[in-house]
Formats: C-alpha cells, structure tokens, sequence
C-alpha cells in the first residue's frame, strides 16, 4: 500500500544497474529511491552519498525489514535472483525483479507460486515491456504494413570476459542477458503459439553461449529470425516485415525511433519516441500505478508471460548444453 501516493523504492545491488535505477527514480515525481542495500556497507553507504539516498544497509535483510520502503528492485545478477526475492515476498514485500526474471523455469515458478499464495505484488523489470514504444508499434502493425510474415531481431555487444558472461555460477552466456530482449521483442508484438524452434550457439571455453541464433515459427505463420551476442558488436536492430511494407526499430533494446516503410522499400516517415529519463522510468510507473489499483502483477508483463520466457530459455540451454549449478 502507498499511503502517500509516493512510490518509496528499495534498492538491493549497487552495480551499473542500480545506479541507472537511481537517475531514473531521481527524475520521477512520485516515485523516490529511498533506501539502498549492498552485502558491503561502504559500498551502500558511498552509493547513497552519491545519489543522495536516505538510507544505505549492509545487507539484503535490513533493506527488506524497512517498513517505509514500498517496493524492492531486485538489481543483483540474474544468478542471486532467487534467494532475495524469495525473502521479500515472504517479508510480504511488493518485488521488481530485474531481467532475466530467474535462472529457470522451476526457479521463477517457485518464486510466481509463492507470491501468488501470500498475495504480494511480484513483476519482471523487462524494461522495453513498460515502453510507450509497445503500443505505438502494436498501432503500426496493425494500420501500416499489412499482414505480417517476418521478424529480425539482433542484439550484441562486446563483453570481453565479464565473470557475469563467463561464468555458470553467474548464469553467464549472451541468452539471458541479452538474447531475452529478443525474444521479447517477438512476444510483445505476437502471441500466436511457437510451432517450431530451432538455434544455434557458439560457446566459450567456460561453456557459456557466446553467439546464439534462434529461428521462431509462430502458428499464424509469422517467422521470426533471432540473434544475441556477447561477443561483437551488433546492429542492435528489429524489422518486422509485412505484406505492405516493414517497421525498422532502432535498437531493440531501448527503441528511439520507427522507420516506416511502405511497398518496394519506400520511405514513408520516421517516428520518434517519447523523450526519456533513461527508459527505466515506465517500469516504475508502472509497478506504482498498479499497487495504487491493488493489483498483483503489472498489465505490462503478465506473470505468465515472465515464466514463457523463462521456459523457452530452459529449452534452448537444454538444446546447447549450457549448464547452471541450479538447474
């Protein structure tokens, strides 16, 4: 419950995604990050001196046990997900947990579960879900290009070694960092059942997927082509191509601006999006908007939709053999 109408924000983690959290909570008028929690001390206090945060705690639990803090913005790596999470909810602690949502399925599933039965707020931080792109490309792809037959999606950067990449005790590999923002993409624009899946992935010495490709057929015959990379530098770019013309996306994983283009390739306009703090900010939005309605997961990212993603991500590891210590 907000009591004020001031969205009071927990941060536990205080990495590069934490920090982004805080600009985008400072730029916010009803939104406030108001506490932040590392497993050092110095680290959290030196972090809230820098974004001047009332509160800084040592470790998880403390941050948690506050009463004032509203909701908990699970920052941590993807592989520590899990145990923190699992304490917010039972504290009864609304959660927004960053991507990828778990490490797993049975993971995410045990955590959906769990918030479920004590009835507390729980959402997954896909940040490009929140985006007032969503519906301007939904509008798009249903006025503009005519039936849709094929999506692209590549997103890739060079990570060099980053233990998060490399190693499996980090749930390391370019999938759930960065392949997920893919797989979103299809499945914010298309929910038609997937017929068919097939990939492919080129592993680091460590056994992590470095380079990934996933070819998608959907049931209303949309096929969807698919790449991540932690290993170069990608075009970061997102087509979908329909009978009358195709939408070119910018960078799939935070869209600036839509390229439309009629029959033949014919440049028709360019449409931008709304300007931004970071991008961040819709997802906030979002979580504060819905624990004022009372609701237990955001309209934006449905729950079940967070454990698809997770499902189809244990599938195609399982077909690579990229291994977590917990699965």
């Amino acid at each position: 419950m907000i009591n004020d109408g001031q969205l009071r924000v927990g941060i536990i983690g205080a990495g590069w995604i934490a920090e982004k959290a805080a600009i985008t909570l400072d730029g916010l008028a009803n939104c406030e990050a108001y506490a932040i929690a590392s497993r050092s001390k110095e680290k959290a206090e030196a972090f809230a001196e820098k974004w001047k945060i009332r509160k800084a705690y040592g470790s998880y639990s403390e941050l948690i046990a506050d009463p004032s803090v509203d909701l908990v913005y699970v920052a941590t790596p993807h592989s520590h997900h899990y145990d923190v999470t699992r304490e917010a909810l039972l504290a009864g602690k609304p959660c927004l947990v960053e991507k990828a949502f778990m490490a797993n399925l049975r993971q995410a599933k045990e955590i959906v579960e769990l918030a479920r039965e004590r009835k507390v707020f729980l959402a997954e931080a896909i940040w490009t879900r929140y985006q007032p792109v969503v519906k301007m490309m939904r509008d798009l792809i249903s006025s503009r290009i005519g039936t849709p037959r094929l999506v692209t999606a590549t997103l890739g950067y060079s990570m060099g070694d980053k233990p998060r990449i490399m190693r499996a005790d980090l749930c390391g590999g370019a999938l759930l960092d960065l392949g997920v923002y893919a797989l979103n993409f299809v499945r914010m624009f298309f929910d038609a059942d997937i017929v068919s899946i097939t990939s492919q992935c080129v592993k680091s010495q460590t056994g992590m997927d470095l380079t990934n490709a996933m070819t998608l057929v959907l049931s209303d015959g949309v096929l969807c082509n698919l790449q991540s990379s932690a290993a170069c530098v990608g075009d970061n770019i997102g087509v979908i191509a329909g009978t009358d013309g195709n939408l070119i996306v910018d960078n799939i994983n935070n869209p600036q601006k839509i390229t439309v283009n009629g029959p033949d390739r014919t440049y028709i306009e360019t449409i931008r999006v709304p300007q931004q703090i970071t991008g961040y900010e819709y997802q906030f939005i979002a979580c504060r908007q819905a624990l004022i309605d009372g609701l237990l997961e955001p309209k934006e990212m449905p729950l079940e939709e967070t454990l698809y993603i997770m499902e189809l991500m244990d599938g195609l590891r399982k077909d690579w053999g990229v291994k977590y210590p917990m699965d």
